[in-house]
């Protein structure tokens, strides 16, 4: 019976590289596995031909060789069947366990039940501003699932502990013959663990685990903002079979503030002031983390400017450095005057000739100009 061309069987081109000859060789593989066609005599001839294949393809040195010599080989006696595997460090059976081995239940080697490390928790906390300003410290009940005391996480009654599995030596995992192919499935004694467990820990009934509220103190440094992220290590989810647990993540949420904006670690204040003041100077009080402080607003300032005051700010996180306080002057128009105060400023603007100020007739020279 003469043989397919190797290339013709994988469905590629001669040229094609070892990414592409790999991907061709798992399409046919699963097309053509005896598991999906049991009893079919022509499938299963067809899934050696693609294997032998393969394993001739992806090794340079018989590639080379076939491509020279086709079927024959360069001594005239082919290529052995399936008697090397290895091409390039990464054989077909490689290729099996890593592509079929979810579809027909295998596995890496190994196997077995191990202790793995336990889940990540998150825990959402939200504070006032303060808090997040000066530090607190907070009481939080988590929900998780604890190791076992009784057990210690194997799940096994107290005073035993879990046999070796006899069926699979403890691996967790059997070979069944597949053809040519040994592929490795779950043990069907143990299930995959591994060990079996003839009493079960009646405290956990056998899983190991327990849940529990436990609470804990949090200690929320100063200087935390909205999104700040506080892990604590070893406080989630107990890991499995044992293992180590899992660490919980605090995020901060802080509450707005009824007149600080903050900006990182600096504060703005928008402070209203009267035109009085504005235009002829003042010393106001201004509103502080540390309580009220005097600021000096000089004659002539407008709506809107700013004045800052070093070091009234938040600290950083872990850092020496306050941030600033912003105070924002907003002059306060009166929306209802009486009769002597519409006196006095109607006397004040004849005063000033109706004439607008340096930026205001700046302003309106500008509009002037752009409509001529």
């Amino acid at each position: 019976m003469s043989k397919h061309d190797y290339y013709e069987l994988l469905g590629i081109e001669r040229g094609a590289n070892a990414d592409e000859i790999k991907k061709a060789y798992r399409q046919q593989a699963l097309q053509y596995h005896p598991d999906r066609n049991p009893g079919d005599k022509a499938a299963e001839d067809r899934f050696k031909e693609i294997n032998e294949a393969y394993s001739v393809l992806s090794d340079p040195q018989k590639r080379a060789q076939f491509d020279r010599f086709g079927h024959a080989g360069p001594t005239g006696q082919g290529f052995g069947g399936f008697q090397d595997f290895g091409g390039g460090g990464f054989g077909v059976e490689d290729i099996l366990n890593d592509f079929f081995g979810s579809v027909f239940g295998g596995g890496g080697a190994g196997g077995g039940r191990r202790p793995q490390r336990g889940a990540d928790l998150r825990y959402n906390l939200t504070i006032k501003f303060e808090e997040a300003v000066f530090g607190t410290e907070k009481e939080i009940v988590i929900p998780r699932t604890a190791t076992c005391g009784d057990c210690k996480g194997n799940g096994a009654k107290k005073g035993t502990s879990p046999e070796k599995c006899a069926a699979c030596n403890g691996r967790g995992q059997v070979s069944v013959q597949q053809g040519f192919f040994s592929i490795s499935r779950p043990c069907g004694r143990c299930g995959g663990a591994g060990q079996i467990i003839k009493e079960r820990c009646p405290a956990c009934s056998g899983t190991g685990g327990l849940r529990e509220n436990r609470p804990l103190k949090v200690k929320i440094p100063a200087g935390v903002d909205n999104g700040t992220r506080m892990k604590l290590r070893g406080e989630g989810e107990a890991g499995p079979v044992g293992g180590p647990s899992g660490d919980l993540y605090v995020v901060i949420s802080v509450n707005d503030h009824p007149f600080f904006i903050r900006e990182g670690a600096d504060l703005l204040c928008e402070v209203p002031i009267t035109f009085p003041q504005a235009a002829l100077g003042a010393d106001i009080d201004v509103p502080t983390l540390s309580g009220k402080k005097s600021l000096t607003i000089p004659a002539g300032t407008n709506s809107g400017q700013d004045f800052v005051m070093k070091g009234e700010g938040v600290a950083q996180v872990n850092g020496y450095r306050r941030g600033n306080l912003v105070i924002r002057t907003i002059i306060d128009v009166p929306k209802k005057l009486n009769k002597r105060q519409k006196e006095l400023l109607t006397e004040f603007q004849v005063l000033a000739g109706e004439s607008p100020g340096p930026m205001s007739r700046s302003f309106f020279e500008k509009v002037k100009e752009f409509f001529e």
